[in-house]
Order: structure tokens, then C-alpha cells, then sequence
């Protein structure tokens, strides 16, 4: 049995859109990575030998214990949980479960068999009250949804951890490998598959007016990684760009780089019981305080998401 490596970051959720692009940046920064994701969980990349990877459930202590018992990592990145609003909507309970329950779980497995560890988690900007300007880290709490809900149990558990924990609240993040269950990498699907010839040309959206603040997943991955160096244990920070995105202006760039026209029709399906009209935050903190800002253009993000879905529908390159 290949024997386990120590002392290197591990990535919990390695398989996840944000775990996976935080691990393709980690191997550029270091030597060798832990991963872990769930039973089901696709390793990727699937080939790399410098990754270990572990199935893990983090509801199981015990076998958390073991594991960093033998790992003993330089830094946690815990980014496993239930990620998906819509899935919240429909299974409440879960989501407490798996992303408050879970890291509480792990928490206490670091303080038992790794307390020398540093520890990052991934949190959620929809722990905020519904706000019309920028949030600050600072500003009111009052989820309006089961995810946020649960994401704010989460943190809770995080900052009584004994373990140094720095806390994230992460915005919108886009980009290649992200679920269509989230607006943009569903309006990306939908017009690689229309390119693609398996769905007739008419793109079934929900509310067009909400206002996002968007970042890509490569900037966000950097952000955990400055955040891990850098950041406070017991503090708090926003990672965003801090330039709120119309909806319909997200989809109107995606259809600019459509090579068929597209009709554009509203699903009552796709619009939720509660939607922010604005999501903006603030990265003052963690600019000031790791030199992070987001890089990467809207444009820029907008073409390699489509340019993604178009390898996994078969759409014409």
C-alpha cells in the first residue's frame, strides 16, 4: 500500500468545482496534495500521482481521526458540503447535516488527531441579510434560504472550534466544471447544446434581473490559498470582485459568443421561492490583508465556461 504523505495541504471536496480548481492550483504550488472527496466523487486530474486521494464522510469522526492521524496536513481547505441552493430548497435537513454537522465533525477530528493544522473554510456570502449595497464582513446576518441557513450554522461551529479556523464567505464564483444547477454554467450548457444539435435553439431562463457578484473560480481558489498564508484565524472574509452583474447581461455576453441564434424564453421553474435582487459584496478585507483582488475578466470567464461545456456535449469546436 502506497504509504500516505505528510505534512502537505489537503483539499476536502477535491472533486467539487471549487475543490478541484483549488487543486489544480496547489500542485502548482507545492510538491505534492491531499484530496478527499465523497464515494461518488471523480478524481480530477485522475492521473496525477502527486495527489493522494482518500473517499471520505465527513459524518464519520472516528475515520476522520484516522486519517489525518496518519496525514497530519500543513493546511485544511475545507470546501466538502452540500453546495447547490436549489438542492437546500428541497432537502433543508441535509444541507444542516452535511455542511454544519459535517464540518463540526471534522473539526473536533483536527483538534483530536491534527491540532498543528491550519484550517480554511468555505462558507457562503448568503449568510448576509439582503442588502442593496456592498457588504462588509461586519454587516448584518439574516439568510433568507436552507443553504444560507445552513452555511451560517457552519461558521458558527467553525469560530467555537478550538483549531485555528479562517472563515470565507465566498460570492458567486463561474467557471470551467461548474454545475448547470447554477445560472451561469446553465446558460452555458443550454447554447452548447443548441450548437450541438441535441436541443431545439430556445434557452429557458429564470430571473434575468437579479444582480450577482461574479467572480471566477481561479481567483477564488488564489483567495483560499493567500487566505490560508495570511488570513486570521477566527476572522471572517469576503471573496468577490466587488462589481455586482445583471443576469441578463451574464446571458446576453454568453449569447455574443453563440454560433446559432438563440431564442430566450422565462421558466417559472427555474425562478426560486426567494432571490435577492442584489448580491454585491465587499473584498476590502482581504485585499488589504493578503494583497488578493480578482483578476480574471467576466469575458474571459464567460468564454472558457462555454468553451468547457462545449467538450462535454459534443458541440462543435
Amino acid at each position: 500500500m502506497k504509504t500516505p504523505a505528510r505534512n502537505v495541504p489537503l483539499v476536502t471536496g477535491a472533486t467539487g468545482f471549487a475543490g478541484s480548481h483549488l487543486l489544480d492550483r496547489l500542485l502548482t504550488t507545492h510538491p505534492a496534495v491531499a484530496a478527499w472527496s465523497n464515494a461518488s466523487g471523480r478524481p480530477v486530474p485522475s492521473g496525477d500521482g502527486r495527489v493522494e486521494w482518500l473517499a471520505a464522510d465527513l459524518l464519520d469522526q472516528p475515520g476522520l481521526e484516522r486519517s489525518l492521524g496518519v496525514l497530519q496536513p500543513s493546511v485544511i481547505y475545507h470546501l466538502a458540503g452540500l453546495p447547490h441552493v436549489g438542492e437546500a430548497w428541497k432537502n433543508g435537513g441535509r444541507a444542516l447535516e452535511v455542511n454544519a454537522l459535517g464540518t463540526h465533525r471534522l473539526l473536533e477530528a483536527v483538534e483530536r488527531a491534527s491540532p498543528a493544522s491550519r484550517v480554511v473554510v468555505a462558507g457562503s456570502a448568503l449568510v448576509y441579510r439582503q442588502s442593496d449595497r456592498p457588504l462588509r464582513e461586519g454587516d448584518p446576518l439574516g439568510p433568507s434560504d436552507p443553504y444560507g441557513i445552513s452555511k451560517l450554522a457552519q461558521e458558527m461551529v467553525a469560530e467555537r472550534a478550538a483549531t485555528p479556523v479562517v472563515l470565507t464567505r465566498p460570492f458567486n464564483h463561474a467557471g470551467p466544471r461548474q454545475s448547470e444547477g447554477f445560472v451561469t454554467s446553465s446558460f452555458a450548457k443550454q447554447i452548447a447544446e443548441i450548437e450541438a444539435g441535441v436541443r431545439e435553439p430556445l434557452l429557458l431562463v429564470g430571473n434575468l434581473d437579479a444582480r450577482r457578484d461574479i467572480t471566477d473560480v481561479r481567483d477564488t481558489a488564489r483567495a483560499y490559498e493567500a487566505l490560508a498564508a495570511w488570513g486570521r484565524p477566527g476572522h471572517v472574509y469576503n471573496i468577490c470582485s466587488g462589481v455586482a452583474y445583471r443576469v441578463g447581461d451574464v446571458l446576453e455576453r454568453l449569447l455574443g459568443l453563440a454560433r446559432v441564434k438563440v431564442d430566450v424564453r422565462q421558466d417559472a421553474a427555474r425562478l426560486r421561492p426567494s432571490d435577492n435582487p442584489i448580491v454585491l459584496g465587499d473584498p476590502g478585507r482581504v485585499k488589504g490583508e493578503t494583497g488578493w483582488s480578482a483578476e480574471i475578466p467576466i469575458d474571459t470567464t464567460l468564454a472558457d465556461l462555454l468553451a468547457w461545456w462545449r467538450t462535454q456535449v459534443g458541440a462543435p469546436q
